[in-house]
């Protein structure tokens, strides 16, 4: 009855949106929207982007991306530049094991009995990341990822693909809850790897399930589809933050704002040099789960300072001004970006990115799209170089290695004769070959960001950056997940 109630609650709130925009007119032609008679174009009534679950906004604009301490370290990897970000969501905490564990459970239920155990192999965390010669670390090989005890903890062992896909997983079931709940679609609990609800696959085929199996959108036309992405019902991705979103929302400086003034530059996501607190209810607290020192992890028994000789449960301590919690300490993350030591000077100064790879879908001969794989997922190509020979903003699908790496920077000119892709250039700039030289970087180097309950303060430093290999994963890298804010900035 309460479905029900529901459901009909909603009918007569989308009928009156309906008779109120019945008179609305196009501001260039005349004709009324949402008039069956003169074709139906349809305006659905919207009012802003929603806040998906565990996202808080942040609102965008400028400021100093790159180094703020002293490079210590001498690395010269993050030279200052101003740049601009647009205002974006971040999730309010980093993905916990309870998260992950939700999204192994879904995996198995999908996956397992279809004989396509590897999807669910592929996305389990490395639980031997803990391991040291020299320490023991069974407990948390054992019971860290598994243990009811640790489910609010911050999951690790999960290197940067594994995290990619979570974010694309979560898009689905996020705006698939959206759907059911809106009394579009049926909630099917018996999915499979080619039938369950996939975001993509929904807006791209119109045949998408079977009539009896959903509760289609009603129109003005009195006809039936799916949802649109023009309804603004559907939110868009969930994906890592880039590396400058990741910092602009590190330093929460709408805090430190009067007007257009900044009154105080920050080092850390906290007021202040230091890793206390000077609030003189909590005076001299810990603000971060960082190492204080050489061998001290959590302080003396009796008045341990950050209370975490590992990662803290992800509501810990104080959140920053943009109610993000630990982003300067308890694990470091992930973001999307490809590392490259001078990235700062050759990236945009708007929503700066290096890592674009474009792709477009696969269309069969007679230019439908061609029918989802073995796991669901739409098959995807780069965007043919050939169809880009006449644009001016970008000509080739893989941009992960632009201005660096590519043909005009090779030093021997053989080289640039011999080869012909961007991939074997990146291996020229950096080779692998241990006979010859070796590189740490590559197009498969990712940024990850902030400190870790393993680092010294320094780290703690949103301007700090540091690279590791997308396939592999460490005991002190976790992630977070962001969305765009689409429409008015704040």
């Amino acid at each position: 009855m309460n479905r029900i109630a529901k459901l009909g609650s909603l009918l007569l709130i989308f009928i009156f949106i309906l008779s109120s925009c019945k008179n609305e007119r196009s501001s260039t032609t005349g004709w009324e929207y949402n008039n069956p008679d003169n074709g139906g174009f349809e305006v659905y009534p919207f009012m802003e982007q929603i806040t998906g679950p565990g996202l808080v906004l942040v609102e965008g604009g400028t400021f100093v991306f790159g180094r703020q301490e002293q490079d210590v370290m001498y690395e010269w990897n993050n030279v200052p530049r101003r740049i601009t970000v647009s205002s974006f969501y971040m999730d309010e905490t980093e993905i916990s094991n309870l998260d992950y564990l939700e999204y192994l459970h879904w995996l198995e239920r999908v996956f397992v009995p279809a004989d396509l155990k590897v999807v669910y192999d592929n996305a389990l965390p490395d639980e031997n990341v803990w391991r040291d010669q020299l320490k023991y670390a069974e407990t948390q090989v054992e019971y860290y990822f598994k243990h009811p005890a640790f489910r609010d903890y911050p999951v690790v062992g999960v290197n940067w693909l594994q995290a990619t896909n979570y974010a694309a997983w979560r898009t689905d079931r996020v705006n698939e809850m959206i759907l059911v709940e809106q009394g579009f679609i049926n909630w099917n609990p018996e999915a499979t790897p080619e039938g369950y609800f996939n975001t993509d696959a929904y807006l791209t085929y119109e045949s998408y399930e079977a009539e009896s199996d959903k509760r289609l959108q009603y129109i003005t036309t009195g006809e039936f589809r799916n949802v649109r992405m023009e309804d603004g019902i559907l939110l868009p991705i969930y994906r890592l933050p880039t590396e400058a979103e990741w910092e602009y929302a590190a330093y929460g400086l709408i805090g430190n704002t009067l007007n257009e003034r900044i009154l105080e530059r920050k080092l850390y996501p906290w007021n202040g040099h230091y890793t206390r607190t000077d609030n003189k209810k909590y005076y001299g607290d810990f603000v971060a789960n960082v190492r204080r020192g050489r061998g001290d992890y959590m302080g003396v028994a009796g008045f341990l300072n950050d209370a975490a000789e590992h990662p803290a449960p992800v509501v810990s301590f104080w959140p920053n001004d943009y109610g993000l919690y630990n982003m300067g300490g308890n694990v470091s993350e992930w973001v999307m970006d490809v590392y490259r030591q001078t990235s700062s000077g050759d990236i945009s100064d708007l929503n700066p990115f290096r890592g674009n790879y474009y792709q477009t879908k696969k269309l069969l001969e007679d230019g439908e799209v061609e029918e989802r794989d073995s796991v669901g997922h739409i098959p995807m190509v780069p965007v043919s170089d050939f169809k880009n020979d006449r644009r001016r903003n970008y000509r080739q699908a893989d941009n992960k290695n632009y201005l660096d790496g590519d043909w005009a920077s090779l030093i021997n000119p053989d080289d640039w004769k011999n080869n012909s892709s961007n991939t074997e250039a990146t291996e020229l700039m950096y080779p692998k070959s241990i006979e010859t030289n070796y590189s740490l970087v590559g197009d498969n180097a990712r940024v990850y960001k902030g400190g870790s309950w393993k680092d010294l303060q320094y780290w703690a430093a949103p301007g700090q950056r540091r690279y590791l290999d997308e396939d592999e994963a460490t005991d002190y890298i976790g992630f977070r997940c962001a969305m765009a804010r689409l429409g008015s900035p704040n």
